[in-house]
């Protein structure tokens, strides 16, 4: 399973909860935000100002640790 920019943070969250935290860390707390639901992981970067392809390696290598 893999992570990309177009996925939406409620997808990905479902897909493994444990991203939540790599989402905290990046200063994205949008994990319990009603825009979690509507909005695409690029563009909640693009809203809190984060680089969307670092993040989403960030969270491809959490969810490969768990594979």
């Amino acid at each position: 399973m893999k992570a990309t920019k177009d996925m939406l943070i409620i997808e990905l969250l479902e897909m493994d909860r444990s991203v939540a935290e790599v989402l905290m860390n990046a200063g994205m707390h949008c994990v319990g935000c009603m825009a979690a639901r509507g909005e695409s992981i690029e563009d909640a970067c693009a809203v809190h100002g984060i680089d969307a392809d670092k993040l989403i390696e960030a969270i491809n290598k959490r969810l490969e640790t768990k594979e």
